[in-house]
């Protein structure tokens, strides 16, 4: 016989486990499938915003996190080889701090933790094979070598790797990340320098730096097979000597970029959110952050409805358009920044300083930059 649920969500990484600790006091019965088995060991960086942060202390896990997690209060945006920058600064938009920096790894093991504290249901090694909506959902998944089967009147897809086939550019760059350690401190400032192979953001992390540097994946592969000296150096020609000789690397590691959309039509009884929903270029840090909003919003239109109404499609509908205006403008500013800021071309080069110069002169057109990147297209 199958299983059934209120709610059941594939995939229980931070997104598909913040969704569960908005639900904890719904009252409704929620089932997760999550493939792995232990906690994830990712350390890649990650640029949480400042209005991530007020949806963590929501769910009441802001201050584990805040014990590690390294504050941004300035940011400073170059391109190498061009003229134009600007200067974003937390105590001019009226907030405390930009954004944090802290582990994938990290944000995962406290959600993971919190969730444990719930009424949820959590399978782990449950590797889900497909999913159907119509009347109602349904996820059939393998757990410890058998097959399994869950109904539920809403199945939440917040696994990318069990979204489905959608809309995708292949941006033919990968992204390498490291810790690096510097001559100078950073004092809580974030470096994003466009240059062109791509964006290479330098994000204050700990004593030292989070790395995060768009190049091709050829170049990839050699940045991480460098020595570590090589490494430095390489690092210090692109990046300059803002903040000193670059001294230390360690935690290479390169992974592919990809814009990835889901499929306009999603069948009744299902919804996608985070990674399952859309997969962004890192540039402009905007990826989790959008992700979280997702589950937020979703945690909030669950409770407010009432169980017969979960999944149908009037209940879809109004749920996918709060969200479409955040979500078009995620993905299309940081699609137009990677289409505009890959580019070596002089004309585009002049076009991208005069964008930077003025910016840099007009103080509400930057607070309503640092609002969009802090809160979403809604913010």
């Amino acid at each position: 016989m199958p299983e059934s649920a209120d709610v059941v969500i594939a995939g229980g990484g931070p997104v598909g486990m913040a969704l569960a600790l908005a639900l904890r006091e719904s009252g409704l019965q929620i089932t997760m499938l999550e493939a792995r088995t232990a906690a994830s060991g990712d350390a890649r960086p990650l640029a949480l915003s400042y209005g991530s942060r007020l949806i963590l202390e929501r769910l009441g896990v802001w201050p584990a996190l805040a014990a590690t997690a390294t504050p941004i209060r300035d940011i400073h945006v170059s391109q190498r080889g061009g003229f134009g920058r600007v200067g974003l600064a937390a105590a001019e938009a009226g907030f405390p701090e930009l954004g944090y920096v802290i582990d994938y790894g990290r944000v995962a093991q406290l959600l993971a933790q919190a969730a444990a504290e719930t009424a949820l249901q959590c399978r782990t090694g449950a590797q889900v094979m497909a999913w159907h909506g119509g009347n109602a959902a349904r996820v059939e998944y393998d757990w410890a070598g058998e097959q399994s089967v869950c109904d539920a009147a809403l199945a939440v897809i917040a696994d990318g790797g069990a979204a489905g086939d959608g809309t995708a550019v292949d941006y033919q760059q990968c992204a390498v990340t490291a810790r690096v350690v510097s001559e100078r401190t950073h004092n809580n400032t974030a470096y994003e320098r466009f240059t062109h192979h791509g964006p290479l953001a330098l994000l204050p992390d700990g004593e030292g730096w989070a790395l995060v540097w768009t190049t091709t994946p050829e170049r990839a592969q050699l940045l991480c097979a460098m020595t570590p000296e090589i490494f430095c150096a390489e690092l210090q020609a692109e990046f300059g000597s803002r903040v000193g000789n670059f001294t230390a690397v360690s935690g290479r590691a390169s992974y592919p970029l990809r814009l990835r959309r889901a499929p306009r039509t999603v069948p009744a009884h299902i919804v996608l959110i985070g990674n399952a929903a859309q997969t962004l270029h890192p540039v402009a840090g905007q990826g989790f952050n959008l992700g979280l909003r997702d589950a937020w919003e979703l945690g909030a239109h669950i409770t407010a409805a009432s169980r017969a109404a979960l999944g149908t499609p009037a209940w879809l509908d109004a749920y996918n358009a709060r969200r479409a205006l955040d979500r078009r403008g995620g993905i299309g500013m940081t699609h137009a920044l990677v289409q505009l800021f890959s580019n070596d071309l002089l004309p585009l080069r002049l076009v991208r300083g005069t964008g930077l110069a003025l910016l840099g002169c007009v103080p509400p057109l930057k607070n309503f930059l640092v609002r969009r990147m802090t809160f979403g297209a809604r913010g």
